[in-house]
Formats: structure tokens, C-alpha cells, sequence
């Protein structure tokens, strides 16, 4: 449901909100709630968290052109304070009819990417509102859309001219993303606008009820995770069905528009490589309220350049009950799209084992071509003996297909023929997907003649390029392959030890040039033209370091061992002028996030650089540097399961253990007071979190935001768990901060969004902790950040947040 209030009252109610439920326990304040405005945070936290941030790049595929895109570091307040209704897992505007979570462009630049001064776009709207940026296929011109106080209209920009135009009115219909796609004539773009007899949404708020609502359990398994925001009534439903339907009308660069499809329940739609066809997908009925829309029954069918249906290719049903596991997938096609090299070819996987990953199967999945008019039976092309996971179209004798497993964390890549489905698929990699260090790298794309992205092969070679972590550091690759003896050649390596520099793509393979990044510790993150054979370098940007008060921090990765010989690394920052010589004892701040393994030697891998920029954020400790306490940024703390055991069947001793290990690591060094250590975590760090102070007496306090800390309101799974509550209740028990608050005895920060989205962490969950803390005589305090959902956006709660931590931990660590 969704209400209307004005800009003031709203306003003291939010400042209201906040502190009304800012809950104390004992040992920080003799009473149990503070009626405090916002606040911020010491002015050399302040000065590193509102900075002006650097545009977005987005280039032509010829590297021609290059579009700037500007936005705010932060949202206002007042911009989360629209409107918005929460339906079948959306959250949208109901006024403007764009997602209430939509982070909006300000400011839109051209430049050409040999040099040359940025341009700015001329006409844009005034106080622009811009998303959904989409170049036209010819690439001379780029379409997006401008959200008013009434609605969604779409401009486009003529690259040449730099010249902005509005389109439409502010009549599209946004709340399923982006509302229109270009024609292959790049004159013509397909948009997605509001019926003009759309009726009323309801509001049932002051209604009496009809009757009650009834839901039906019919015997059938749907073992669902806890998803947020679905439908809850007969008035949900009808709402949906309005925000979900849209007229089609084609619209050309004057402006001019006509109706090209009637009204429906429009969702995913594109256009066949020849632009000749349209996949259009249509919702269906019955709604659930249970799962999401993304599982509501859809129809899918290909209709011809007028809107003819030509054939309907899929039907998929309500989507409610899944086997269980992580590689389950429902019954009937699925990754149903246009094969990239072909005019008109359409390719779907169907699952050879009932989606059921507990079903033993020679294969799991089977790929199919259709080729249009559809008329003639589908060919079958090739059969992953595991889930698969990805298909990238090559030419006709070449393309590649990549199958997974999650409870065994493998990967295998395949080489085939789309001509030859006789011909025996060959297996190119065969691996784990967790070990980063033998990672092959990722098959390099180009644009083909149909726009489409398809396997670079020149030769009978083809290209990976590959992020190149070893033990020894960081330092990406280009290889080159041989598709028949897939015997590799190594044509470049990065040999950097103070720097990043990561490979983007191949621009012209006989030539050598490529297109990287290259970025410090201190140095932005800034794009270059590198040619391989000459090692020249050719800048294209040059975005300067925002973060001036953090250049003479000192940042080092350091690497230690958990007691069971497990490898562990975590990124150590200290106070600018440090001496570590002296080793003035610092209080240490530790942040982190649990990650699960099906192996030691994988969890022992580190992906941490020295030499990547320091970009604090809302989430990190790292501002704390300039507060005279040292921070282990990012410390490993991976949960390992071998063979048949689970990571989390022993969870809280992995967990300690990791955390021992991290402090022990930094007070070898000398630098810090052990008495003096806080944890902090977000979201599953957050749980992570709340048990570490639960089960150790290694820390001081500890910071948790936005986390989950009862399991059983999660009872078919949670984070990288499949197995369920029944099956396993003592790991969940265990597993609950929330069922052994009454050991939880140390100063806790809890923070959370209001309007939290994430299936899960629902903000009930930090309220029935605090609550039982509370009760429990622990010391404790809660904070509530109005209207934020998981991730936090305003800039008034964010700069609030910060100051409620530098309190807390200045309190805890220093006091």
C-alpha cells in the first residue's frame, strides 16, 4: 500500500522515526531512547565521505565516442521519500512509474576517445533525472529517459551535434525497467507506454474487508526463500495488473508515434540480429504470493515488424514449486534468446533431469536451435552433463558452452560445432570454480555485423584474457588458443608490482592494441590504449583522486595462517604518520564478510592488491584510518565444508578461528592493543558479527548492520545453505545469534535500513534481536535509518550512520 503525504510533515516524522527507535542498553546512556536530529561525522571522515565522484565511461564499439555520465555521490532523503509501491518483489513510483530504487544520471558529456576536449550534451531537461542510456546500433545516437514529477519521457541524443531531444511526453511505462529498444534502423525505437484509460490504483487502506485471505497448500513441495514485497490480496493483485500493462507504440526521431501493439502485460522483448523479428514476452495469470513476478506464468511469442504473431515459442507456468538445491531449475525452455551470429535463430536449454539436482542423470541439460519461421522442428545441439551456465555464439562451425555444479564447485567449458550437433562436444576447461589461481580467463568478444557480441576468432585462434591472480601477486594476461589443439600462447602479461592494470578488451588483435585500466593506491582508476608490440601506453581519461586524506595512509596486504594451516590475507591500513618502529599500540577495527568453500586450498587464496585505489564507502572501516585506529579491511574468513560435511556444520569454530587468526596477524607486528579490537560486518557480516560476539571474548564491540540473526524465520535456507530447517535444526539453531542472546554480554552497535528488500534480512530481525538483547541486560544500541532499504542511499542517514559509528567506537575503544 502507498500513501501521499506532504513534503514537511513528512520530514519531523522521519527525523522522528529515527531517533523514537534509537534504543540504548545499558552501559551507554541512563535512558532508553535519545530524541537527537541528524548528525555528521568528524570533519576528516566528512571530507573523504562527500566528494564529487568521477563520471561513468561508456564507449562506442569502434572506440570512437565516449559518453560521461554524471550522478550524486548520495541520494537525498526527500528522493527516498517518493512515493512507492511494493508489489510481487518491485518497488516502484506509482506517480512516475520507474523504480523507487533507481539511481539517476545528472549530467551526460561527449568526448571523442583520441582526446580532445568533453562537450557538453546541449537541451538536456532541466535538473535532468536520467537512466536507462542505450546507444542506437548504428552508434550516432544514444536514447534515454528523463523522469518528471509526473512520469517518464525518453530523449535521445545526436552524438555528432551533441544535441538532446525529448521524444515522448511523460507517458512511459518504466516499472519493468528499461521501457523501450532501438529498431535496426536506428530511427525507430519500440517503447512501452501507459494505457490512456488506465484506471485508478486502489488504495484499500480505509476499506472494510471483503472477506479474508485464503492461500492453499496442495501437498506439492515449494520450498521457497523468504522473498520481500509480494502480493498479500485481491487489491495487490489488481494494482500489479495495472503497473504491469502497457500499450506498445513505435516512436521515430521526430517525435512522431503510433500504436503498435495493444495493451498488455508487456515484459522482456528483443529484436532478432536482423531486426526483422520481434521476442516478446507477455505476463500471465494466476499471480502468486509466494514468489515473485520474475515466476509468475509468462508467454513468449515472435511477432514480425507490424506486430503480427508469427508463432508462440514458449508458455512457461506459475513457478512455485523449485526442487531443491542451488542447481535446481524449473521444467520446460528456459534462456530462451536470439543466436547471436545467425539472422533469425532462436536457442533454448531444457533440463534432461527434471530440474532436480537429487535425480541421477548422464546429462543434466540439453541446448536447441529454432530457426525461423519456427514451421520446422527444433534441432537439438548439444547435452552438459552438469547445469548449464552460459552459451557464447561464435561462427557456424564454433561455439562455447559452460556447465556447473554447485555442490561440487566444478566448471567444465566446452568447444562445438552449432553445424554438426553429431560431432562430440570437446571439453576445454575442467575445473574449480573457486580456485581464482588457475583461473583461464574469460573468452574475448566482438561486435559482429549485427551488432551482437560473438567469439573473436581469427585464424582459427582464439582469445582469453584472464585477471591473473597467482600467490606471487596480480598480474593479468592475454593467451591466444588454438581451437583444434588447444595449445595456448601467452602474447602479454602485466608485470606491475605498484600498480593495477586490468585488460578490458582486444581492439584490433594484429595490431596489438588493447584497452586497459590502470589504477594505484593512490592513483584513480583511469582507461589507456596499450599496443603490445611497442608496450606504448596512450592515455583516454585522466580523473584525479578524490580521497586526498587517505594518500599517506599506509596500506599493505598482509597474509597469515589460521591454526589449522588454512591461509588467510586482509587488507592492514594505519594512521598517516605512523612510525612503525615505535609501534604505538592502535585500536583495530576489523571488517569483513564469511565466505563458504568446498576446499582448504581454494580458501586460501587471496585476491587482495595492494595497489588497488583506496575508495572508502558508506561500508568500510577504512575512514577510521584518519582517526588514529588501525583497520584490517576486507580480513578472510572463509567457512569450509570438505566432501559430504557443510560449511556451516561447524560454522561458529571456523568463524573464531578465522577471527583469532586476523588479530593475532596484526599484533604479531607489533602495532596494536589486543583489548582494543572491533568487528564489523553488513548484512551476512553482520551475522557473522552478532555471533563472534556471542561466541568468543575476543573483542571490545562490534558493529552489525543490516543483518539476520534469527535462522528459523529463514527456514529453506539462507546465504549458501540449501538444506532446511527439518533437516538440519541444529545447525540453524546454532547457527541464530538470536537463540543465544542470553550469552551475548559485549557493547553491540545494530543498524538497519527501515525499508529493508533483501529475502531475509528483513528489519524485523535487528528489532526482535535488540529486543531480546535488551532484555537480556546486554549493552546495546539500535538504530534505525529511515526509508533506507538494504544498501543505504541517503545522504542524511549515511553521514549519520558514520557519525553513530565514530561515537560507538570512540566510546568502546578509546574511552
Amino acid at each position: 500500500m502507498f500513501k501521499f503525504k506532504s513534503t514537511m510533515t513528512t520530514q519531523f516524522k522521519l527525523q522522528t522515526l529515527l531517533v523514537s527507535i534509537t534504543l540504548l542498553g545499558t552501559g551507554f546512556a541512563a535512558t532508553a531512547q535519545e530524541n537527537i536530529p541528524y548528525q555528521t561525522p568528524p570533519q576528516s571522515i566528512l571530507a573523504l565521505a562527500d566528494v564529487v565522484r568521477a563520471p561513468a565511461v561508456s564507449m562506442d564499439s569502434k572506440k570512437q565516442m565516449m559518453l560521461l555520465s554524471y550522478r550524486n555521490t548520495f541520494k537525498s532523503l526527500a528522493e527516498l521519500n517518493q512515493s512507492e509501491l511494493r508489489l510481487a518483489g518491485l518497488r516502484i513510483n506509482p506517480v512516475t512509474n520507474i523504480s523507487s530504487t533507481v539511481n539517476y544520471l545528472n549530467n551526460l558529456q561527449l568526448r571523442k576517445v583520441a582526446g580532445g576536449k568533453e562537450q557538453q550534451v546541449k537541451g538536456l531537461p532541466s535538473m535532468p533525472l536520467i537512466s536507462n542510456l542505450s546507444w542506437s546500433p548504428d552508434e550516432k545516437k544514444i536514447a534515454f529517459t528523463h523522469t518528471t514529477d509526473k512520469g517518464v519521457e525518453l530523449w535521445y541524443i545526436d552524438v555528432q551535434t551533441a544535441q538532446a531531444k525529448r521524444l515522448t511526453t511523460a507517458n512511459l511505462n518504466a516499472n519493468f525497467d528499461n521501457p523501450f529498444i532501438w529498431f535496426k534502423d536506428s530511427d525507430n525505437l519500440l517503447i512501452k507506454v501507459l494505457p490512456k484509460n488506465r484506471p485508478a490504483l486502489l488504495d484499500a487502506s480505509k476499506d472494510l474487508p471483503t472477506g479474508p485471505i485464503i492461500s492453499n497448500a496442495n501437498g506439492s513441495a515449494a520450498q521457497n526463500r523468504t522473498f520481500p514485497d509480494l502480493l498479500k490480496n485481491r487489491n495487490d493483485e489488481l494494482n500489479f495488473e495495472n503497473i504491469a500493462t502497457s500499450e506498445l507504440h513505435k516512436v521515430n526521431l521526430q517525435g512522431q508515434s503510433k500504436l503498435w501493439k495493444k495493451a498488455d502485460m508487456y515484459g522482456a522483448d528483443s529484436f532478432s540480429p536482423d531486426g526483422k523479428l520481434l521476442l516478446l514476452t507477455t505476463i500471465q495469470k494466476p499471480f502468486s504470493y509466494i514468489v515473485p513476478a520474475s515466476r509468475f506464468p509468462q508467454k513468449t511469442v515472435v511477432t514480425d515488424l507490424t506486430g503480427k504473431p508469427i508463432k508462440t515459442v514458449n508458455e512457461t507456468p506459475l513457478n512455485e514449486n523449485m526442487p531443491k538445491g542451488f542447481s535446481a531449475v524449473r521444467e520446460g525452455k528456459r534462456n530462451l534468446s536470439w543466436r547471436a551470429d545467425k539472422p533469425a535463430s532462436l536457442s533454448y536449454v531444457v533440463a534432461l533431469d527434471g530440474g532436480d539436482p537429487a535425480k541421477k542423470a548422464e546429462f543434466r541439460d540439453e541446448v536447441f536451435l529454432w530457426d525461423a519461421p519456427f514451421d520446422q522442428a527444433p534441432t537439438s545441439l548439444v547435452k552438459t552433463q552438469q547445469r548449464f551456465a552460459s552459451l557464447i555464439w561464435g561462427n557456424d562451425t564454433l561455439a562455447i558452452v559452460t556447465d556447473n555444479w554447485y555442490d561440487t564447485r566444478n566448471e567444465k567449458t566446452y568447444f562445438f560445432n552449432p553445424s554438426n550437433p553429431a560431432e562430440k562436444a570437446r571439453i576445454v576447461f575442467d575445473r574449480n570454480t573457486q580456485d581464482i589461481y588457475t583461473h583461464p580467463g574469460r573468452f574475448e568478444t566482438r561486435r559482429n555485423d549485427f551488432d551482437r557480441k560473438v567469439l573473436a576468432i581469427e585464424d582459427n585462434q582464439v582469445y582469453l584474457i584472464g585477471a591473473g591472480h597467482s600467490k606471487q601477486g596480480q598480474f593479468p594476461f592475454i593467451d591466444r588458443m588454438n581451437v583444434q589443439s588447444l595449445e595456448k600462447q601467452r602474447l602479454y602479461q602485466s608485470s606491475y608490482t605498484d600498480k593495477i592494470e586490468t585488460i578490458l578488451s582486444i581492439e584490433d588483435a594484429k595490431k596489438g592494441d588493447v584497452l586497459v585500466q590502470l589504477q594505484s593506491k593512490t592513483d584513480y582508476p583511469n582507461y589507456y590504449f596499450r599496443n603490445l608490440q611497442s608496450q606504448q601506453l596512450s592515455a583516454i581519461t585522466q580523473f584525479q583522486n578524490p580521497y586526498e586524506g587517505l594518500k599517506n595512509v599506509s596500506k599493505e596486504v598482509i597474509k597469515y595462517q589460521r591454526k589449522d594451516g588454512v591461509q588467510l590475507s586482509g587488507t592492514l591500513y594505519l594512521p598517516a604518520g605512523y612510525d612503525k618502529s615505535k609501534k604505538e599500540k592502535l585500536p583495530l577495527l576489523i571488517w569483513a564478510y564469511p565466505a563458504e568453500y568446498k576446499d582448504k586450498n581454494s580458501a586460501g587464496q587471496s585476491t587482495h592488491n595492494p595497489n588497488a585505489f583506496t575508495a572508502p564507502n558508506y561500508g568500510s572501516f577504512i575512514y577510521w584510518a584518519t582517526r588514529g585506529y588501525a583497520v584490517l579491511d576486507d580480513a578472510a574468513f572463509p567457512i569450509i565444508g570438505e566432501g559430504k560435511t557443510e560449511p556451516n556444520d561447524n560454522f561458529i569454530p571456523q568463524l573464531v578461528d578465522n577471527a583469532e587468526a586476523a588479530i593475532d596477524a596484526v599484533d604479531a607486528l607489533g602495532y596494536i592493543d589486543r583489548k582494543k579490537v572491533a568487528v564489523g560486518g553488513h548484512s551476512y557480516g553482520a551475522f557473522m558479527t552478532a555471533n563472534l560476539l556471542t561466541h568468543s571474548n575476543l573483542f571490545a564491540c562490534g558493529i552489525a548492520r543490516s543483518g539476520a540473526y534469527n535462522r528459523t524465520l529463514t527456514p529453506f535456507g539462507f546465504q549458501s545453505e540449501q538444506r532446511n530447517y527439518w533437516e538440519t535444526p541444529e545447525v540453524y539453531t546454532k547457527m541464530s545469534p538470536f537463540m543465544n542472546a542470553d550469552k551475548m554480554k559485549t557493547p553491540l552497535l545494530l543498524v538497519h535500513g527501515e525499508a529493508d528488500n533483501n529475502p531475509g534480512t528483513f528489519t524485523l530481525q535487528t528489532e526482535r534481536y535488540f529486543q531480546a538483547l535488551k532484555g537480556l541486560g546486554a549493552p546495546a544500541r539500535m538504530v534505525i535509518l529511515p526509508k533506507e532499504s538494504h544498501g543505504y542511499a541517503a545522504r542524511e542517514n549515511i553521514l549519520h550512520l558514520l557519525w553513530e559509528q565514530d561515537q560507538f567506537l570512540e566510546k568502546c575503544l578509546k574511552k
